[in-house]
């Protein structure tokens, strides 16, 4: 395994949404490379030697399953696709591409993460990373987290939603950010994110004292 952060190539040719996905993945701690198209894809490939691409398959010139050909004949690194197609031909020609995974907008930018940690875990590009307050740790590989010693039971999306607030422990995180980030850009509902912090911190409290608290008029954070 490296120890250097790993190189995530990203072909996206919406600006929004590529700077979205760029800052989030450097957030993470990896090193995040961002084009509007295939242009530079050969050069990139030798000189930023990506160890996970993702590719809008809607992108000017060369179609995203185009240049995930180009890059299954140079190298194995594991290759996800981002689109709005989400029909179960366009599944399997992404697959028959030499695709790995496959994510539809909208999407939440958590679930993205997880699943290029998870493709980058499995092609054996990544270590498994722990986030910790306290005695509350969550293990992003294994999918996660304990209190004192003990498993929680969470749910995929309380998961997310405790990964995100940890990774930002510490700061006050709006529920307006919280829905964009953990559910996606066409959520809109914030009693959705009171239903899931309610749920959360019901589960983190039957293990130990309270951790992660409301700022009223703010926000989430999460404090030890």
């Amino acid at each position: 395994m490296r120890d250097a952060p790993p190189r995530v190539l990203l072909v996206e040719d919406e600006s929004a949404i590529r700077g979205a996905v760029a800052t989030a993945l450097s957030q993470a701690g990896y090193l995040a490379c961002a084009e509007p198209d295939g242009t530079r894809l050969r050069t990139l490939a030798e000189t930023f030697r990506p160890d996970l691409a993702i590719l809008d398959i809607m992108v000017p010139g060369p179609d995203g399953l185009t240049l995930a050909r180009v890059l299954r004949d140079r190298s194995n690194l594991p290759i996800l696709f981002l689109t709005a197609r989400d029909g179960l031909d366009d599944r399997l020609a992404g697959f028959a591409a030499g695709g790995d995974d496959y994510l539809v907008k909208p999407f939440a930018l958590t679930e993205l993460l997880a699943r290029v940690h998870a493709l980058l875990r499995r092609s054996g590009r990544l270590r498994s990373v722990t986030i910790q307050a306290g005695d509350l740790v969550l293990d992003e590989a294994a999918n996660a987290a304990w209190r004192d010693g003990m498993q929680l039971n969470l749910t995929p999306t309380e998961l997310r939603l405790l990964g995100y607030l940890l990774a930002r422990r510490g700061r006050t995180v709006s529920k307006a950010e919280l829905l964009t980030q953990v559910w996606g850009y066409g959520s809109y509902d914030p009693n959705l994110v009171e239903v899931r912090i309610g749920s959360l911190r019901r589960k983190l409290e039957a293990a130990g004292p309270r951790v992660l608290h409301t700022v009223h008029g703010h926000g989430y954070t999460i404090r030890p």
